[in-house]
């Protein structure tokens, strides 16, 4: 069964559902998802995903290392939580940080996202139906690959840039 997106407003305020498929390819259906920025313990690097080539949106690029639609119902970090343990294999109960509110909004979808921080060196055992690979870069390996990554990716760097955070 497709998964059940809870669609909201301008404001946050849910007003509605739809199927995951109508929601990446109709940008008038705002919905929400959850990322965790994963920051290694130097202080210097950040854990990025691959996404598989297999990935409806953006496949075979560089990415937030965990991200997550919400469920239907579904609170911000309840989702972060449960999307660090799907995809990276990661303790739900490991301590994470609220960071900030974004919004993605281009010609394929538009999201309200809730961004985590959480300091982990790992071990990953990440979802291979999802991602091909998850690896530390520093600012300077990322501005190296910039054109490998997705354009939410960037947005959220140069988000955590301004605010001093990496």
């Amino acid at each position: 069964m497709e998964e059940l997106f809870d669609i909201v407003d301008e404001t946050g305020r849910v007003i509605g559902q739809a199927p995951r498929s109508r929601c990446h390819g109709d940008p008038s259906l705002i919905h929400r998802t959850a990322h965790v920025a994963v920051f290694h313990p130097d202080g210097k690097r950040i854990l990025l995903q691959l996404r598989t080539k297999s990935k409806d949106i953006q496949p075979g690029k560089w990415d937030t290392a965990v991200g997550g639609h919400l469920n239907s119902g579904e609170e911000f970090e309840a989702a972060a939580r449960r999307e660090m343990k799907e995809e990276l294999g990661l303790d739900p109960d490991l301590p994470l940080r609220f960071l900030f509110h974004s919004r993605i909004r281009n010609s394929v979808e538009s999201e309200n996202v809730g961004v985590f921080a959480l300091v982990s060196e790992g071990p990953f055992q990440f979802q291979e139906s999802e991602i091909d690979e998850v690896r530390f870069f520093t600012r300077e390996e990322l501005n190296a690959i910039r054109s490998a990554c997705t354009p939410n990716l960037l947005l959220e760097l140069e988000e955590l840039e301004k605010r001093g955070l990496f």
